[in-house]
C-alpha cells in the first residue's frame, strides 16, 4: 500500500495548554512517511471517540433538561461540562486529525484562529466546571450548615467560567495566522515547506510563548486538579468517619457497601481526568521546553496517541456522571422512545450527582445510592 506524507505544520493540537507546536517540532531535512493503514486506524479511533462523545453528552444534556426533578446545582454544572466536552469533540478532533495528516492548512484563516481558541475554551470550561462541582459537594458534605449554592449561583458560576475561559484563550486567536510564507516568519522552516499554506502561532517572543503555555498548564491542569483532589479527599475522610459511626450504632453492611462504592466513584472522577490528560500535558511541556527530544518522525504518532487519550475524557464523563446510574439509564430509554418518566416519586441521585442529605442533629447521613 502506498505511503502518505506525514507532517504537522504547527497545529495547536487541542491540548490542555493549547501551546503552538510550530516549526520547532517539524522534522527538518526529512519527510516522514506514514502507512495508510496507520491513517485508517487513527481515523477510526478518533471517529469512534468523537461519535461516543457526541451521543453521550447530547443524551446527558437532554435527560437533565427533560427532568425537572434533576434541575439542581450539580446537574446544571454537569450539563455545562457536557456542553464543553461536546464542543471539544466537534471542534478539536476533526480539524486536528485532518491537519496532522496533511502538509498544509485547508480550513481558512477564520478557522485557524477559532479552532485553537475554541479548544482552549472547552478545556478551561471543563476543568472549571469540575472545580465548581467539587466545591458544591464539599459544602454539602463537609459544611452542610454553612453556605450552600443554589441554582442561581450555578448559573452565575457557569457564566464566570465561560468568561474566564475566553479571556484565557484570547492570545491563541490573536497570534494564530495563516501564511503561505512560513520561511519569512519562522526562518528555521525547511525549503520543502515554503509556499505551502500553514496555520501557525506567531508569538511576539519565545519567552512570551513559554510564559503563556506554562501558565495555562498551571491554570488548566495542575492547580485545579490539586484543588479537586483535596476536596474529594476531605469528602472521603468525612464519609468514612460517619460510616464508621453508623456501624457502631447499628449494623448496616448494605449501607457501608454503598458508601464505599460512592467513594470509589468520587475518586474515579478525578483519577480519570488526571490520567486522560497527563500524557498530552507531558508531551506539550517537553515540546515547549526541550523540543529537540522529539524532533524526529515519532512526533506525529506520539502526539496523535496523546491527543486521543485526552479526548477519551469526553466519553468518560457521561459514563461516570450518568450511565452508571439506573435513573439515568431509565431516562435515556425514555428520551430515545419519546416517552415520559414513569416514576416521579423515586429519588434521583445521590452523592454521584451531589444530592447528599445530611442531618447533623441526628448524627446520621442518608445517602441515596447510585444504582448500577
Amino acid at each position: 500500500m502506498d505511503d502518505a506524507p506525514f507532517f504537522n505544520e504547527g497545529n495547536c493540537s487541542g491540548s490542555m495548554n493549547c501551546s503552538e507546536k510550530n516549526s520547532s517540532l517539524l522534522v527538518f531535512g526529512e519527510v516522514c512517511q506514514a502507512h495508510l493503514v496507520m491513517f485508517f486506524i487513527m481515523a477510526i479511533a478518533y471517529g469512534a471517540v468523537a461519535l461516543l462523545a457526541v451521543i453521550g453528552n447530547i443524551a446527558l444534556i437532554l435527560i437533565i433538561m427533560k427532568q425537572k426533578e434533576m434541575h439542581n446545582v450539580t446537574n446544571i454544572l454537569i450539563a455545562n461540562l457536557s456542553v464543553s466536552d461536546l464542543l471539544m469533540s466537534v471542534m478539536c478532533l476533526p480539524f486536528t486529525l485532518v491537519y496532522t495528516f496533511m502538509d498544509h492548512w485547508v480550513f481558512g484563516e477564520v478557522m485557524c484562529k477559532l479552532n485553537n481558541m475554541v479548544q482552549c475554551v472547552s478545556v478551561s470550561v471543563s476543568i472549571l466546571s469540575l472545580v465548581l462541582i467539587a466545591v458544591e459537594r464539599h459544602q454539602l458534605i463537609i459544611n452542610p450548615r454553612g453556605w450552600r449554592p443554589n441554582n442561581m449561583h450555578a448559573y452565575i458560576g457557569i457564566a464566570i467560567t465561560w468568561v474566564m475561559a475566553i479571556c484565557i484563550s484570547l492570545p491563541l486567536m490573536l497570534f494564530n495566522i495563516v501564511t503561505d510564507d512560513p520561511l519569512k516568519l519562522l526562518p528555521h522552516f525547511q525549503e520543502q515547506y515554503n509556499g505551502k499554506v500553514v496555520c501557525i502561532s506567531n508569538w511576539p517572543s519565545e519567552t512570551f510563548k513559554l510564559t503563556y503555555t506554562t501558565c495555562l498548564l498551571m491554570i488548566q491542569y495542575i492547580g485545579p486538579l490539586g484543588f479537586i483532589f483535596m476536596c474529594y479527599l476531605k469528602i472521603y475522610i468525612r464519609l468514612k468517619r460517619r460510616n464508621d459511626m453508623m456501624d457502631k450504632m447499628r449494623e448496616n453492611k448494605c449501607r457501608s457497601t454503598e458508601t464505599k462504592r460512592i467513594n470509589v466513584m468520587l475518586i474515579s472522577i478525578v483519577v480519570a481526568f488526571a490520567v486522560c490528560w497527563l500524557p498530552l500535558n507531558i508531551f506539550n511541556a517537553v515540546a515547549d521546553w526541550n523540543h529537540e527530544i522529539i524532533m524526529n518522525c515519532s512526533h506525529n504518532p506520539v502526539f496523535l496517541l496523546c491527543l486521543l487519550t485526552a479526548m477519551i475524557s469526553t466519553c468518560i464523563n457521561p459514563i461516570f456522571y450518568g450511565f452508571l446510574n439506573r435513573n439515568f439509564q431509565r431516562d435515556l430509554h425514555a428520551v430515545l422512545h419519546f416517552c415520559k418518566c414513569s416514576s416521579k416519586e423515586e429519588d434521583y441521585e445521590t452523592i454521584a450527582m451531589s444530592t447528599v442529605h445530611t442531618d447533623v442533629s441526628k448524627t446520621s447521613l442518608r445517602l441515596g445510592s447510585p444504582e448500577a
